[in-house]
Parts: structure tokens; C-alpha cells; sequence
């Protein structure tokens, strides 16, 4: 039996199951239905499957021979708080909730691979163990550093670790590898301004927060034009700016807030200790208070380069070795599968989940972007995306 034996039935399969998790999604640590599906799936695979890790975990282990090497395959299961704007028949049924960055997909395709590699591991293609992980929480709520806190790693020792997430505007058929920086930490800042409110007809009765909070939005980003290696990607964003509320009051407080995105411990503390400079230099000029909560959030992601180069080939037979793009340039966005890899090497990769924009009735045929309404993981990536599993773990764990 052969892969290429495998997909035509396994695919249409594997596709109505990702069609059934788009339309049911649950929300990070919520993911109870998603969970009920992933382990009966396994166990009806024969796989061993241990449930609970942060709450709602799923990993599922195949064992192939007597190879002593360990790998961990993830996906990431959870759905945004969004209002989905699709009309298809499998639109999300779960009013502000909605899987539009594809981690539908990913369960699916990661199902898919684990059936799969059950099928084939007689066949002599590979020898070892590849843990399924089927992770909880990766939008915002970090599930993949508790599910490290309980215990992942002491239960399932690893010697690498693997992700992958589908990437709209890269073509069907492609995909980015990279070594080293692949996707960016993630810091959340909040900053209140406190001053003397009155009125607006006198402002030299006041200390004004507004003009306070406008020089710091104007300050912050000084920080990257001026006080970055300009060969050191860095993004300070002021996403939030809250003060007042008549035409005619100074406010006593303005509320500001927003992200940092960096790709090493380095910068991301050169940025926090630049903020915190520039907030007490405002609050001197303006004879105001501000007071700076800067939280660290999801590290950057940094693959390993003999994993990057695994994943490579692995891809190479999956796809084509013109199909395998190693020039991409890093994400600024963030993903908590960082956490993985700060604790094992490993490799997250990007598959192309089409070019274009909303648009087709949101088929998912077009390459609608992440966090979008209108996004549907694209179906017909489904047999690249277990293929390259399966050529991963061939290349991971070789007999």
C-alpha cells in the first residue's frame, strides 16, 4: 500500500470532518467538542490516546518498529470570537465564533496524517514514535505553555517538534521553510496618563492628558526609527487611545495600548526599556503620571536549521523541490508554538492556501486572509498537507 493509494478515499473523509469543525468552532480551553472528535478519531485508529492536558488536549501516539527517536506532530484546535460572513452550507453555527485562521484545517490534516501513518507503518517506511498533539488555546491564551507547564514533555519526550499553518497568499501547491526567525514575539502594553481635568476653556488649569498621550503615541515610535539596528525587524503599534468624554472637559486620565513585535530576548528588551524611558520623559514635559504595564507575550518563533532542513526535503517530495519557497521573509504576527520550540528543536512551516481575496462565495477557494470574516481554510490542500506529514515522518524517524 502506498500513500498515493491512501488520499482518494481518505481525502473526502478528512474534508467533511474539517466542513463539521468549521461550522461547530469552540473558543481557546473550550474546544470539548473538537476534543470529543479528535480522540474518537484516534482510537479508532488503535493509536494510544491521553486526553487533558490543558483541558481539552488530545495527544495520540503511534509507535512503528522498535526506533527509539520520538517526534511530536501539532495542530492547533481553537476558533476566534468573530462573526463569521460566509454563506455556505458550512458556515459557523456558534453566533461571534468562528475558525478563521484554519486551525480547522490543521486538526483535520493532522487526523488525516495520523490515519495514514497507521496504515503504512508496516510497510517499513519509518521506525520510531510520532506523538499527534492536538493543542488547545494558540489564539491569544498561550495553550501550548500550559500544556508544557503539565507535564507535555516529561509524559511525551520529544526530540523535535513539528507545525504547520496554512497561508493565504502563498500558492496551492507551495511551501516556505524556513531556518531561523519564522514568526515574531508578541508583547502587549497598556499605558494611563493621569493629569489635573478641567475645562476646556482653560487649559492652563490643567495638566492635559490628551496632548500627553498624543506625544507618546508620536515618541513610541521613535523607538524603531531611531533606536533599532534598521537590519533588526521591530514593531511598536498603538492599537488603542481612550480620553474624555464631552466637548467641553479636559480629561483627568487617557488610556492607551497596544503591541510589540521583535524576533530576539535582545530587542524585545531594548523595547520595553526605550518605552519606559520616553513614558517618564512625557510625564516630566507634561507634568503628568503615566504609569507603563508591559507584558511579555508568545517569544519568537525560531526553527532550528536541521529541522528547516528536514522539513525541506520532507516538502520537496511532498509538493516538488520547485514547490518549496526558502526565500519568505519571517511573520510579524505570533504564534504560541514558539513555546515548542524554545523547549525542543524543531520546525513550523507555512503551506499555501491560495492567492486572491474574498471573494467566490466565500468558497475557500481564493486566498482570503487570516482573522478575516470572509476566510475558509481552502480543501484542497487537504492531501498536501498529509503527504507532507508523511514525508516528514519518513525523513524524522527513517527505518
Amino acid at each position: 500500500m502506498t500513500l498515493e493509494e491512501l488520499l482518494p478515499e481518505l481525502v473526502p473523509r478528512i474534508a467533511a470532518i474539517r466542513r463539521d469543525l468549521h461550522a461547530h468552532p469552540e473558543l481557546a480551553f473550550g474546544e470539548w467538542r473538537t476534543a470529543d472528535i479528535v480522540a474518537a478519531h484516534l482510537e479508532r485508529l488503535g493509536l494510544t490516546v491521553r486526553r487533558g492536558l490543558a483541558g481539552t488536549g488530545v495527544i495520540g501516539t503511534l509507535q512503528a518498529g522498535n526506533g527509539r527517536c520520538a517526534i511530536g506532530l501539532r495542530a492547533d484546535m481553537d476558533a476566534l470570537p468573530l462573526e463569521e460572513l460566509n454563506c455556505f452550507a458550512h458556515r459557523s453555527t456558534h453566533p461571534g465564533q468562528m475558525h478563521a485562521c484554519g486551525h480547522d484545517g490543521h486538526t483535520a490534516m493532522l487526523l488525516g496524517a495520523a490515519e495514514a501513518l497507521t496504515a503504512l507503518r508496516h510497510e517499513g517506511r519509518f521506525e520510531g514514535t510520532v506523538h499527534f498533539i492536538f493543542q488547545p488555546a494558540e489564539e491569544h491564551e498561550g495553550g501550548a505553555r500550559v500544556m508544557l507547564e503539565q507535564g507535555l514533555l516529561e509524559a511525551f519526550p520529544l526530540d523535535a517538534v513539528y507545525g504547520l499553518h496554512n497561508w493565504p497568499g502563498l500558492p496551492i501547491g507551495e511551501m516556505a521553510v524556513m531556518a531561523g526567525p519564522v514568526m515574531a514575539g508578541a508583547d502587549r502594553f497598556e499605558i494611563l496618563v493621569t493629569g489635573r481635568g478641567g475645562h476646556a476653556a482653560m487649559p492652563q488649569q490643567t495638566t492635559d492628558t490628551v496632548l500627553a498621550g498624543a506625544a507618546l503615541v508620536q515618541a513610541l515610535q521613535m523607538l524603531v526609527g531611531r533606536n533599532t539596528d534598521p537590519l533588526e525587524p521591530a514593531v511598536l503599534s498603538v492599537t488603542r487611545f481612550h480620553a474624555g468624554h464631552a466637548d467641553n472637559v479636559l480629561p483627568e486620565k487617557a488610556q492607551l495600548g497596544g503591541t510589540v513585535r521583535t524576533f530576539s530576548a535582545a530587542q524585545q528588551a531594548l523595547m520595553e526599556s526605550g518605552m519606559r524611558r520616553i513614558c517618564a520623559g512625557i510625564a516630566a514635559a507634561h507634568d503628568v503620571e503615566v504609569q507603563l504595564e508591559y507584558a511579555r507575550g508568545y517569544p519568537p518563533a525560531i526553527n532550528s536549521a536541521a529541522e528547516a532542513a528536514l522539513c525541506a526535503e520532507a516538502a520537496a517530495r511532498a509538493l516538488g523541490r520547485e514547490r518549496v519557497r526558502r526565500d519568505l521573509r519571517p511573520s510579524m504576527g505570533a504564534e504560541d508554538f514558539a513555546y515548542l520550540l524554545q523547549a525542543r528543536p524543531g520546525c513550523y512551516v507555512w503551506l499555501g492556501n491560495g492567492v486572491g481575496v474574498a471573494g467566490q462565495a466565500g468558497s475557500g477557494r481564493a486566498g482570503c486572509m487570516l482573522h478575516s470574516p470572509h476566510y475558509d481554510f481552502n480543501d484542497a490542500i487537504i492531501p498536501l498537507g498529509i503527504a507532507y506529514w508523511v514525508r516528514l515522518v519518513e525523513r524524522a524517524l527513517p527505518a
